[in-house]
């Protein structure tokens, strides 16, 4: 019996619509083989959606995410549109989007492919091995904290305000899915916070110290954020999975990102307690190879593997994709921001034609 399910397509912006199709393809493929249908819905987000109706999101396009089963989204901004005042920007209405949705789990994998290890700027017997998962609360702490604004003082100065706040309930939730997700791995989590100096983050350690009571068969470590990020860098294969707020896993998994070489080769998953969650790639829209067919797709048909396995369950198809992410790369396919000695490089679209014929 074929299973079916209604995806809402946000391209974006840059080279998004690129990479959209490319995933969009592969779905259709492993749908054809797997008895999945989908059907698919595009909808306006960022500065596309400026251009067209004066909003980074749309009401339409939140109302269109919410009725679907998952939401595909490719990347957003540009140079276009920086100088537009803040709540315009195309920035504003991801943020809008997640907290539309009630989005408040990120899922950032950064895994060194044996196949890219030569590409991380770090020597490859320090990131050889590396696979970790950074989990990011994603709807609370400073991006979200009120107060927040540009203030006149009482001397005449301006005051720029962000508050970091957490709830207890919101740092319980975040701390579930990780340890939920630590325990699918090595059964090893690390949180980080600045609890020496913040008292958001002695909450935080407080709270996520208790919740581990609850989970006897994954080792709870703690470390201050500065001291994760050297970490990271100094010995990156000591961390499975990290559980961290919004600022720090903000910079956190980016930093995560870069061990492996490329951030056009990663995706990402933000999922709430129920409805659709949103699957992107952690490259940005690079405008300036946009419309050029030089973008490396395989972060967005990546998405669209994580978008498979965590939100409409289809472990199965979401293998297959990445077998065939994997079967290409050791054919030697690269695009010009993994290009490598003796490998041969490839478009956009040729990348995704590679993958079609893998999958076949």
């Amino acid at each position: 019996m074929t299973s079916s399910f209604h995806i809402t397509l946000l391209p974006g912006d840059g080279i998004g619509p690129e990479i959209m199709a490319m995933a969009v393809d592969v779905l259709n493929t492993v749908g054809s083989q797997m008895d999945l249908a989908f059907e698919f819905e595009t909808a306006l987000i960022g500065g596309a959606a400026i251009d067209e109706t004066g909003e980074p999101l749309p009401e339409a396009t939140l109302k269109t995410c919410k009725a679907s089963d998952a939401v595909l989204l490719a990347a957003i901004g540009g140079y276009k549109w920086d100088g537009l005042p803040r709540h315009q920007r195309p920035e504003t209405g991801l943020l809008g989007l997640r907290a539309g949705l009630e989005l408040f789990a990120n899922l950032r994998p950064a895994t060194i492919l044996p196949q890219l290890i030569d590409a991380s700027s770090l020597k490859r017997e320090v990131v050889e091995g590396v696979d970790i998962m950074v989990v990011r609360e994603l709807t609370g702490g400073i991006y979200f904290g009120a107060p927040k604004g540009i203030f006149a003082t009482e001397t005449g100065q301006q005051r720029g305000v962000n508050t970091m706040a957490y709830t207890d309930s919101e740092i319980d939730r975040i701390g579930k899915v990780a340890f939920e997700t630590a325990q699918k791995r090595k059964g090893q989590l690390c949180s980080v916070d600045k609890a020496n100096v913040l008292e958001v983050s002695q909450l935080w350690r407080d709270r996520i110290t208790a919740l581990a009571a609850d989970y006897p068969d994954v080792a709870l470590s703690h470390l201050y954020v500065d001291n994760a990020a050297m970490q990271l860098i100094r010995w990156p294969k000591q961390f499975d999975t990290i559980v961290t707020g919004n600022l720090f896993g903000d910079i956190l998994s980016d930093a995560a990102a870069m061990l492996t070489g490329s951030i056009g080769m990663l995706p990402s998953a933000s999922l709430g307690a129920s409805g659709p969650g949103v699957y992107e790639p952690v490259h940005g829209s690079a405008p300036d190879i946009a419309g050029q067919d030089k973008a490396n797709p395989l972060a967005q048909v990546l998405s669209a593997a994580m978008m498979l396995r965590y939100g409409l369950e289809q472990p199965a198809a979401a293998d297959r994709i990445e077998q065939a992410v994997t079967t290409v790369l050791d054919q030697g396919y690269r695009t010009s921001d993994i290009m490598a000695e003796n490998m041969t490089q490839v478009g956009c679209k040729a990348m995704g034609e590679a993958l079609l014929r893998a999958l076949a």
